[in-house]
């Protein structure tokens, strides 16, 4: 096991975990005890992430139920995805009034669940090109989504250190945009809750 690096880490233990909680036995060879002990911390982490995704679902459900909200959990980490209109108005940077309990349900589970665990904020719009907004270009409108909702969160008394944001434009779809119902998908906002990474060739 030696080299052991979180890129394969986590989806390891993610099926570990789901190996788990349905009866089956996992067994992990044994390896040196400085790999044992980042994966046993990489596994608290995600119990942690699972946590945190049980409470969201809960405090999000209407929200889930009605297309608004979806948690998943990846291999980057544990992703919460704001449907585009739900946080703001087309073409609109500034986080709508009635936004703001939705995004607080999260910023409670990131404080009482996670609060060690680093949050990337990540904008992203369709491909249908600025033309009343008055933003350069989508990059310069999903960056300023992700950061209106850093700033949120920042606010709400989250850790700056813990947080990043960045902005995609239209350049990582998760459907196509030749339809409405694809590039409402494509408008979103994802808060990422990740587990932490050892650098390679950390050994200590």
């Amino acid at each position: 096991m030696s080299g052991l690096r979180c890129s394969w880490i986590m989806p390891l233990l993610l099926v570990a975990l789901a190996a788990g909680s349905s009866g089956c036995t996992v067994i992990l060879q044994k390896g040196r005890r400085v790999d044992v002990e980042r994966i046993s911390s990489l596994k608290s982490e995600l119990n942690e992430l699972e946590r945190a995704k049980k409470e969201l679902e809960d405090r999000l459900s209407g929200e889930i139920a009605d297309k608004q909200v979806k948690v998943e959990m990846l291999e980057k980490g544990l992703v919460i995805t704001f449907v585009a209109e739900v946080l703001f108005d087309s073409g609109k940077a500034d986080l709508k009034a009635d936004s703001f309990e939705k995004l607080n349900k999260v910023t409670r589970v990131i404080q009482n669940i996670v609060p060690d665990l680093g949050i990337g904020i990540e904008g992203h719009t369709d491909n249908e090109p600025i033309r009343h907004s008055g933003w350069k270009s989508n990059w310069e409108l999903s960056s300023a989504r992700a950061l209106s909702v850093l700033h949120h969160l920042i606010e709400q008394n989250v850790s700056p250190q813990r947080l990043a944001a960045i902005g995609y434009g239209e350049y990582r779809p998760v459907t196509g945009n030749d339809t409405a119902e694809g590039r409402q998908k494509n408008r979103r906002v994802e808060i990422i809750i990740m587990p932490k990474t050892t650098k390679a060739g950390d050994n200590s």
